[in-house]
Formats: structure tokens, C-alpha cells, sequence
């Protein structure tokens, strides 16, 4: 019994002793499993990312000089013009006004009695000269009797006031005649109308001279307003120019927040633009007048025009076109040789900024003074060296002195 008593005992001890040890074991403390990455020296740089578009910056609207009817535009949009030689577009005098029965009646009258009136002032032509020739005969009559000291000098001046009177009477008929004709020419421009027969065209609408709209400037049909034949007022588009080639640029529509710390003369990286390589640009100009624009959430938002020149040659952006989408990076802060931490590292810490620095496996905590975050890097100016191990995205476990290690991707 003793030999038993004493065998159960050790054994009891030897279970005792091993769940102690699988419990020491279970809830050891161990290494808390994190991220890390590392501060170091490189480029850092602050931009403002935004959507843009490309445009002509002189586009040339070319526009119907009068009242006609347009004929159909044969151009194309991208096709090249000559300016000043290219015929882009063809015009005809605008075609009269059909007329009610009415208004043709009206006119038909009007014209009768202009042609009565003409009658009239031919018949005081007839009476002016038929007064000329008396008043020409009675001066040369005078003139011979005057010679031969017949008459009196106060008869002479009478007969010569009688022919210049005639000569007057004669030039006033025939100007009313000239009045009259330009009345008759009127009344009978009312009659002008369509052709009432379809196969005689009329001659106030002859489509053998059409007036030809030539190209203003040189480049390419950036698009075409209208095309199929129609009637149109003067001034009306008929279609757009520009040189794509050489004149193209940039507009970003910006939050005036971000405009303000935009300055002439950034740089500017441009992207996703279609092409293989990013494109090179520079901020020309920042518009001064801003204006209010809906976003896609439905939020008002004060945006201002910011205009972007392109520094590449045209030879590396030949497939761009006017109204195009692109992202444009303005950088508004550079350094090419920053001290530098994953913004992801960051976290606060007594109203600052502070991150875990790894040492000898354990978190040790790092006030830092930040200067620039650009939401990837962030400028380090004072707190921690290059080439230190810190802690990505630390958790609210995380505390000073606390064990950790290295996340394994597999």
C-alpha cells in the first residue's frame, strides 16, 4: 500500500507539473506581431491631384458672315486646313420671303401705280424740253434784235432767265424720273419670290454663285456645328478651328482652397493621359474669377481655372486632342533630399506626432516634429535618424516597451 500511495503521489506531481508548464507556456507573454518599414533619405514631394482636360487655347468659330443658306458642309472634324485658302464652307443670298395673296395683290398694285407715276414724270420731261427749246429760240431771238438795238438790255435778261429757268426745269424732270425708277425697282422687289415652277430656278436664289467661307488660320476642324444644308441667321457657328499641334493646353478646375497655393510656374507631372510615358507641364496661368460648380455628390463647390502649358514637344503627345481627359499633379513643395517616414507610421501623441522605433525587439515610442505630408511621406525635422525600423499602423495595443515582430508575408 505504501509502494502505491507513493506511486500516485508522483504522478500526480509530474501532472501538476506538466499543466503548469502548458500554462506558463499558453500565457507567456509573446511578441506582438506588426508591420515595419524604415526612415530614410529620398524625394518627397507635396502636390494637388485633380481631373483636367486638354483644349485649343485660340479656337476659331467660323460663323455665317450674312443671312443665306448654308450649303452641306463636306468637311470633317480632324481634317487639316489652309488659312485663307481652304473653302470650308459655302453660303447662298438668303432666299425672299413667300408672299400671302394679300401681299401680293398689295404689291402688284403698287407696282401699277409706280409704273403710272414713272409715265407722269416722263410726260413733264417731254414738257421741260418742249419749254427749253421755246426759251433757247426766244434768247437766240433776242440776242440778234439786242445786236441791232431793237430790244432793251431789261428784255435780254428776261429771255436769258427763261432758258436757265427751262435748262432747271428739264434737270428736275429727269431726276424725278430717276426717283420714279428706283420706286418702280422697289415695289417690284416685293414681287420676288420662290419660282413657281421647281425646274426654273429663281434668279434672286441661284445656287451657281454661292459665297465660299474660307479657312481663317491654319490647323485642323476641331468640330463641325452644322452640317446638312439649311437657312441661317448671320452670325450663326457653322464650325471650330484650332492647331492642335502647337496650340494646346491644359485647364484644371481646382477648389479654390487649393488654388490660392498654386503659384505660376509649378511644376506639373501629367498622367494617365493614355500615353506610356507621364507628360511634363507648368502652370501658365491662374485665373482670378471663380465660380461655383456642383460636384458628383451634389455639394457646391467654389472651383477656379488654372491653366497648364505643355513642356514636351508635340512629337510625344501626337494622339492628344482638343476636349481630352487627363490627371494632372501640380507640385506645390519639392525636396529632392528629404528625411522621410510612412505616413502610415504617424500617429498622436500628446497633441504632436510621435511613432514606434523597433529596438532590440521591442516598441519604443518616438516624439517626432513633422513638417510636409503628402498622406504617402511625411517630412521628418526633428525626433529620429535616418535607416531606423518603425512600426506600421500601430494598434491600440501597441505601448512603449512592448515586444513585437516583423509580420511575415508568405
Amino acid at each position: 500500500m505504501e509502494r502505491k500511495r507513493s506511486s500516485r503521489t508522483w504522478i500526480m506531481t509530474g501532472v501538476a507539473i506538466l499543466l503548469a508548464a502548458a500554462l506558463g507556456y499558453a500565457f507567456w507573454p509573446r511578441p506582438l506581431i506588426v508591420d515595419m518599414g524604415q526612415t530614410a533619405r529620398e524625394p518627397m514631394m507635396l502636390t494637388i491631384d485633380e481631373e483636367a482636360k486638354t483644349r485649343v487655347r485660340d479656337a476659331y468659330v467660323v460663323s455665317a458672315p450674312t443671312a443665306g443658306r448654308l450649303l452641306r458642309v463636306d468637311v470633317k472634324p480632324g481634317d487639316s486646313v489652309s488659312g485663307g485658302q481652304t473653302v470650308v464652307a459655302r453660303m447662298l443670298p438668303v432666299a425672299p420671303t413667300p408672299l400671302d395673296i394679300r401681299a401680293r395683290e398689295q404689291a402688284r398694285a403698287e407696282v401699277l401705280a409706280a409704273e403710272a407715276a414713272m409715265r407722269v414724270a416722263r410726260a413733264d420731261l417731254d414738257k421741260a424740253l418742249a419749254d427749253k427749246s421755246l426759251a433757247d429760240t426766244d434768247l437766240q431771238r433776242t440776242q440778234t434784235l439786242r445786236s441791232q438795238g431793237t430790244v432793251s438790255v431789261a428784255a435780254l435778261d428776261r429771255a436769258q432767265r427763261e432758258a436757265r429757268a427751262a435748262d432747271a426745269g428739264v434737270a428736275t424732270a429727269r431726276a424725278a424720273i430717276t426717283m420714279k425708277e428706283a420706286d418702280l425697282a422697289n415695289v417690284r422687289a416685293r414681287l420676288i419670290n420662290f419660282s413657281d415652277d421647281p425646274g426654273q430656278p429663281d434668279p434672286a436664289y441661284d445656287k451657281s454663285t454661292p459665297i465660299s467661307l474660307k479657312a481663317p488660320v491654319s490647323g485642323r476642324i476641331l468640330r463641325v456645328m452644322q452640317e446638312s444644308e439649311t437657312t441661317m441667321a448671320a452670325g450663326a457657328p457653322i464650325l471650330e478651328i484650332g492647331n492642335v499641334s502647337n496650340d494646346l493646353e491644359i485647364v484644371a478646375e481646382l477648389l479654390s482652397t487649393d488654388a490660392v497655393r498654386v503659384e505660376r510656374g509649378d511644376r506639373v507631372i501629367i498622367e494617365d493621359w493614355g500615353g506610356d510615358e507621364d507628360l511634363a507641364g507648368t502652370v501658365e496661368r491662374i485665373e482670378p474669377w471663380g465660380f461655383t460648380k456642383l460636384s458628383a455628390l451634389g455639394v457646391e463647390e467654389q472651383r477656379v481655372n488654372v491653366i497648364i502649358r505643355f513642356d514636351d514637344p508635340p512629337e510625344k503627345r501626337a494622339s492628344l486632342g482638343h476636349g481630352f481627359r487627363v490627371e494632372v499633379r501640380i507640385v506645390v513643395w519639392e525636396d529632392k533630399n528629404a528625411l522621410v517616414v510612412p505616413s502610415s507610421a504617424l500617429f498622436r501623441e500628446d497633441g504632436g506626432w510621435a511613432v514606434f522605433e523597433v529596438v532590440d525587439g521591442a516598441a519604443g515610442l518616438r516624439p517626432l516634429k513633422i513638417g510636409r505630408n503628402n498622406g504617402i511621406q511625411a517630412q521628418v525635422l526633428d525626433g529620429i535618424e535616418e535607416d531606423r525600423t518603425i512600426i506600421l499602423y500601430p494598434g491600440p495595443g501597441l505601448s512603449d516597451g512592448t515586444r513585437v515582430e516583423r509580420r511575415t508575408v508568405e
